[in-house]
């Protein structure tokens, strides 16, 4: 049976990694498919950044998912085999506890009150759900993006939670680029006058800062490649050059003004800096002192690591890395190197080319 959104709430203090504890935190997750009778055919996906848990339609909610090509009735994540859940990552604000929510000790919104978070924290809070569940160890996970981190966080702190992995465009841990990006990114948003050290009002939020931090996204999150054969040198049918001669006046300027206004509004500003702060955060060399004693701590029976060429953000030198790590220890390791053009966010539109490699995974790995 499938489900639309579920939330769970966890009596009690949750600790946090890096110290200190939230009040019952709440949970929101879904799932889709069936728990069979030996409970051993669960595929947990963690999200990237923004998402929510809502992956793909169902039967309750038919609004398309983030990932509506690749879950469901005969597609790779087959829900006629497996039983799926995506949980909204802690930190969050699609329903999980995070920095928008209401601190239930005080009866104030969090804000920069909310402890700092760890993507060993959103880890941790899915295992809840998960064993919420009534799940001992999961047939696979699979993290796309900032996901695939939490995912290996997942994995090392309990080698016992899951038989397989599979990465998607994500590394071991942030390197500088991507740090500096994230890093500019959050200085976009609290330089913003509407910030206001995260005190910014109720439907006021840092609007210009939140569009900047967007824009610059996507600028990563896509290729150099793609927007030639896409844009060129195209105008945009929408300037306004007679008004304000540095107005949007390319194609490739609208394109990105219109995702920045998509964003805006959509997803809270200190749920962004929370979850961007823990992204750089994450080390998996922290588990031993080297990747290679992190890498010892996995007890998975199969591995697979999926990289764009064209990604810059999570760069198809750490998917080897990864991939390698992976096969030090889990000597059934497949790396999977795609001929993509549209860059990091490449496993969310190009499909036909994401769907054959993950569908051969579970094909070779049944409940």
């Amino acid at each position: 049976m499938s489900t639309a959104r579920r939330v769970v709430t966890f009596e009690g203090p949750f600790r946090m990694h890096r110290g200190g504890f939230i009040e019952s935190p709440t949970l929101a997750y879904e799932t889709w498919g069936e728990l069979n009778a030996a409970r051993d055919n669960a595929v947990l996906i963690f999200t990237g950044l923004s998402p929510s848990a809502h992956a793909t339609s169902c039967a309750e909610d038919p609004t398309p998912g983030w990932w509506e090509d690749m879950i469901g009735s005969g597609l790779p994540i087959d829900t006629d085999r497996f039983f799926v859940i995506c949980v909204n990552s802690l930190g969050s604000c699609f329903g999980s506890t995070g920095p928008a929510s209401v601190n239930p000790d005080t009866g104030e919104v969090y804000r920069l009150s909310f402890p700092v978070l760890t993507l060993e924290d959103v880890a941790e809070s899915a295992w809840l759900v998960v064993k919420h569940l009534g799940i001992d160890c999961l047939h696979t996970v699979v993290g796309c993006s900032m996901g695939g981190m939490t995912g290996l966080a997942l994995c090392v702190r309990h080698p016992d939670s899951t038989r397989a992995f599979i990465s998607i465009s994500s590394a071991t841990r942030a390197m500088p680029f991507s740090i500096a990006v994230r890093s500019l990114q959050r200085e976009m948003i609290r330089s913003d006058p509407k910030w206001k050290k995260g005190n910014y009002k109720a439907g006021k939020p840092p609007i210009t800062g939140q569009r900047l931090a967007r824009k610059l996204g996507m600028i990563t999150y896509r290729s150099a490649e793609e927007w030639v054969q896409r844009f060129g040198r195209e105008r945009s049918t929408t300037h306004a050059r007679l008004e304000d001669q540095f107005a949007v006046e390319f194609a490739v300027e609208s394109y990105l003004e219109n995702h920045a206004n998509k964003f805006t509004g959509a997803f809270d500003p200190n749920c962004y800096l929370y979850l961007s702060h823990a992204s750089d955060l994450f080390d998996l060399a922290e588990y031993g002192g080297s990747l290679r004693a992190g890498f010892k701590r996995l007890n998975l029976e199969r591995a697979q690591v999926i990289g764009v060429r064209t990604d810059i953000l999570f760069p198809i030198e750490q998917q080897r890395e990864l991939a390698d790590g992976f096969a030090s220890v889990c000597a059934d390791t497949r790396f999977d190197e795609l001929d993509c053009i549209r860059g990091h966010d490449s496993f969310l539109v190009e499909m036909d080319a994401f769907r054959p490699v993950i569908c051969e995974f579970f094909d070779a790995c049944p409940p």
